[in-house]
């Protein structure tokens, strides 16, 4: 039997079927013997309990780039776990959490399948999986909060499908190293997926302490339409004329325009902004 203290975020407005998991989550850790606090994610500042051993965010990647900021703001090292609950969930598909809340407790309790992940901050604000500026992040500054409450995932498409007369774009500046670029459009992995099951960078893992980074010259809807078709089928999107890739720890985007970056689903800054992986890592369960 465990001694482990586990404080679950969860979201407060969760469906009656979310609802359902997360009784059975709570009920499931119990009966492994855990303790169980239970914390409304209402606000993006959480706080993680004095009493806690280990966290567990419930939702999507949004809420589990708020834990892991309380995580290191309360300067303890805990483990970490994701159940996938949320409108996307890259983070726990990488991961391979599974819905089942016995067999998620069972691998959460299990300290010797804990893995140290890196994280990224933009700014000071966690980066857990997959970050934007281009046509994609003007789409989720332009997203309706009641909308996806309602539609899920579709909502983040109907907001793209609001850009398609006016499609907005921006001239950016990327610097790392001694390395200078000028773009329209980028996309940074610190996870393999972007947007669900794709990828734009194949090689990009959680564990690994870099940010796979991939530029647009010139983001027109052409351009945009030829890096989404390689993303959906798997194949490489640096074989588009004037797309660029490489690697980096610390990356600089530049831009004279007010041009909104979107980190995992949500717009957490507008440019310029910078962004480095972060040295300390987080163990995952």
């Amino acid at each position: 039997m465990t001694t482990e203290t586990v404080q679950l975020f969860v979201a407060p407005r969760s469906g009656w079927f979310a609802q359902r998991r997360i009784a059975a989550l709570h009920r499931a850790f119990e009966q492994a013997g855990a303790a169980v606090l239970v914390s409304e994610s209402v606000h993006e500042r959480l706080e993680v309990d004095p009493r806690s051993t280990h966290v567990c965010a419930v939702g999507g990647d949004g809420t589990v780039r708020h834990v892991i900021d309380a995580v290191h703001r309360s300067g303890r090292n805990l483990s970490v776990s994701v159940y996938p609950a949320g409108t996307v969930n890259l983070l726990a598909r990488e991961c391979g959490y599974t819905r089942s809340p016995r067999n998620f407790v069972r691998r959460a309790l299990n300290a010797d399948l804990r893995a140290q992940h890196h994280t990224a901050l933009v700014g000071g604000t966690p980066l857990v999986t997959c970050a934007s500026v281009g046509p994609d992040s003007f789409a989720v500054a332009g997203l309706s909060s009641a909308l996806k409450a309602r539609i899920g995932g579709a909502a983040y498409l109907f907001a793209f499908g609001k850009l398609l007369i006016p499609w907005p774009r921006a001239k950016m500046t990327l610097s790392w190293g001694q390395n200078r670029i000028d773009c329209e459009a980028v996309y940074i992995a610190k996870g393999r997926f972007f947007a669900g099951p794709w990828t734009f960078a194949p090689e990009a893992r959680a564990l690994d302490p870099l940010l796979h980074v991939v530029s647009i010259k010139r983001a027109s809807r052409l351009h945009f339409v030829q890096f989404a078709w390689k993303m959906l089928w798997g194949l490489p999107v640096e074989t588009i004329k004037g797309v660029h890739s490489f690697t980096c720890t610390e990356l600089t985007i530049g831009s004279e325009s007010n041009v909104p970056l979107q980190a995992d689903g949500d717009i957490v800054t507008r440019l310029p902004a910078f962004i480095s992986v972060r040295r300390q890592a987080t163990e995952f369960a």
